[in-house]
C-alpha cells in the first residue's frame, strides 16, 4: 500500500510545487536549463524513495534540498569549491544542509524555508522565461506546460497530440536557445514588461483554447489541458494583480470553463447552445469569472482584447436562455474586439451574433466577404458558419455544399458528428 501512495504524493506535489522549485533552483544557480535538469532529478530520486521510506514531512523542501545538492555535486564536478559553490553551499546550508556543511539526507531535512515573496518572484520569472520572444510558439507552450504546468514529456506529448520525442526535442531546444541568447533568470524590467506579459497571456490562451474546443481527436473538451492553462491563469493573477488584462484573460476561462459540464452528453456528444441545460453551469466558476472581469474593469484603463471577449461570455453566463441573451450588446462588443484585435475570427464570431440579433440575411453578407477573401483557409468554422445561414435561409442546395465542405475539414470527431448530423437535417 505504501508504493502506490507514495508514488501519488510525488505527483500531487509536483503538479503543486514544480514551478516553485524550479524557479527556487534557477535563482539560487542562474542557469535556467540546469534548473529544469535538477528539478527532474530531485522528482526521479522522491518516486524512488518516497514509496519506500514514506513522504517527508515538507515535501516541497525535500524536493528543493535534493535538487540543490546535486546542484553542488555538478559544481563539484566541475571545478572544487569555486565561488559559485561556496554560494551554493552557503544558501544550502541556510536550510538544506547538516551541520558540518555536507549536503543533507533529504529524508530527514523537511525545513527547508520558503519566502512566499521571493517565491512570487520566481514563478514570475519562470512565467517570463518559458514564453520569451526568441522561442517558437510551439517551444513556449511546450516549456510553459512544463516548467509551470508541471507536466511530464509524455503528459505534454498527448496534451499537444504530438509523440513525446517531439515534445522533448523542443524543449531541448528552447532550453539551448535560452542559454544562448543569455536570458536572464528574472522578470523583465518595466519596460518590457507589457509586450513579453502579452506573450505569456497569449500562451495560456492557445492552451486553453485547444483544451476547451479540441482541434482533432475523440473529446470534444480535453478537460485537463484547459484544466492546466485555467490553473496558471489563476496564479499569474496572483503574481501580477495589477494588470487588467491577467483579470481579463482569468475571467474569460472561467466563465467559458463553467459552462463545461453542459457542453457535452452523457456519451461525450456535443450539445449546443441552445440545447443546454442551463442548471448544470457551474455558478461557483461564473462567479470568479465575474468577480475577475469586474477586477479588469476596475483598472480604469478599458478592457483589453481578453476582457473583452471575458464580456462576451458574461452575456452568455447571465441569460436564462439563448432567446433572452443579450445579443445586440454582444454585437456591439464585437465589433470593438474588432477593432482592438481585428481577425477573421472576431468577424466570423460577430456574425454569429448578427444572425441572432437582426436574422441570418443580415449575417451573411459579412461571412460572404470572409469566405471571398479566403479569410480561414484550413478551417471547418466558416463553412461550417456559412452552411447554417444558408439553411436558415432555405438555400438548401449551397447549404448542404457548404456543410460538406466543412465536415471534410474538420479534425474533431465529435464536431464532425455535429456538422454530419446539420446535413441530415437538411433532408
Amino acid at each position: 500500500m505504501a508504493g502506490p501512495t507514495g508514488r501519488e504524493a510525488v505527483a500531487a506535489v509536483w503538479r503543486i510545487e514544480s514551478a516553485r522549485i524550479v524557479g527556487a533552483l534557477a535563482r539560487y544557480t542562474g542557469d535556467f536549463a540546469l534548473a529544469e535538469d535538477l528539478a527532474q532529478e530531485a522528482l526521479a530520486e522522491a518516486l524512488v524513495t518516497w514509496p519506500r521510506d514514506g513522504v517527508p514531512r515538507n515535501p516541497a523542501g525535500w524536493l528543493l534540498t535534493v535538487g540543490r545538492r546535486r546542484a553542488i555535486d555538478a559544481y563539484r564536478r566541475r571545478s572544487a569549491l569555486d565561488d559559485r559553490y561556496a554560494v551554493l553551499a552557503h544558501h544550502l546550508g541556510e536550510g538544506g544542509a547538516a551541520a558540518g556543511g555536507e549536503p543533507a539526507d533529504p529524508a530527514r531535512d523537511d525545513d527547508v524555508l520558503w519566502d512566499p515573496d521571493q517565491i512570487d518572484d520566481d514563478v514570475l520569472a519562470l512565467m517570463f522565461i518559458s514564453c520569451h520572444p526568441v522561442l517558437s510558439r510551439e517551444a513556449r507552450l511546450a516549456l510553459t506546460l512544463r516548467v509551470v504546468g508541471g507536466l511530464t514529456s509524455d503528459e505534454i506529448a498527448r496534451a499537444l497530440l504530438v509523440p513525446t520525442a517531439t515534445v522533448q526535442a523542443r524543449i531541448t531546444r528552447a532550453k539551448k536557445t535560452l542559454a544562448a541568447a543569455r536570458v536572464p533568470f528574472a522578470a523583465p524590467p518595466a519596460g518590457e514588461r507589457a509586450e513579453r506579459l502579452g506573450s505569456v497571456l497569449g500562451v495560456i490562451y492557445l492552451i486553453f483554447t485547444e483544451g476547451s474546443s479540441a482541434s482533432s481527436g475523440g473529446d470534444l473538451i480535453r478537460f485537463d489541458l484547459a484544466g492546466e492553462a485555467l490553473r496558471v491563469a489563476r496564479v499569474l493573477g496572483r503574481l501580477v494583480p495589477d494588470e487588467p488584462e491577467v483579470h481579463g484573460l482569468l475571467a474569460l476561462l472561467e466563465l467559458t470553463a463553467a459552462r463545461f459540464p453542459a457542453r457535452t452528453g452523457p456519451g461525450g456528444e456535443p450539445v449546443l447552445l441552445e440545447d443546454q441545460d442551463r442548471r448544470r453551469w457551474d455558478r461557483a466558476a461564473i462567479r470568479r469569472g465575474r468577480a475577475a472581469l469586474e477586477r479588469a474593469e476596475k483598472a480604469g484603463r478599458g478592457l483589453g482584447a481578453y476582457g473583452l471577449q471575458a464580456a462576451i461570455a458574461e452575456c452568455h453566463a447571465v441569460a436564462p436562455s439563448v432567446d433572452e441573451t443579450n445579443w445586440k450588446r454582444i454585437v456591439l462588443i464585437y465589433e470593438a474586439l474588432g477593432r482592438l484585435a481585428p481577425s477573421p475570427v472576431v468577424d466570423l464570431n460577430r456574425a454569429v451574433a448578427v444572425s441572432m440579433a437582426d436574422g441570418p440575411s443580415a449575417a451573411l453578407p459579412i461571412v460572404d466577404e470572409l469566405a471571398a477573401a479566403d479569410a480561414l483557409p484550413t478551417s471547418h468554422l466558416l463553412p461550417g458558419v456559412r452552411g447554417e445561414l444558408l439553411a436558415r435561409l432555405g438555400r438548401a442546395g449551397e447549404a448542404r455544399s457548404e456543410l460538406e465542405r466543412a465536415v471534410r475539414m474538420c479534425g474533431n470527431e465529435r464536431e464532425r458528428a455535429v456538422l454530419e448530423r446539420k446535413l441530415a437535417d437538411l433532408g
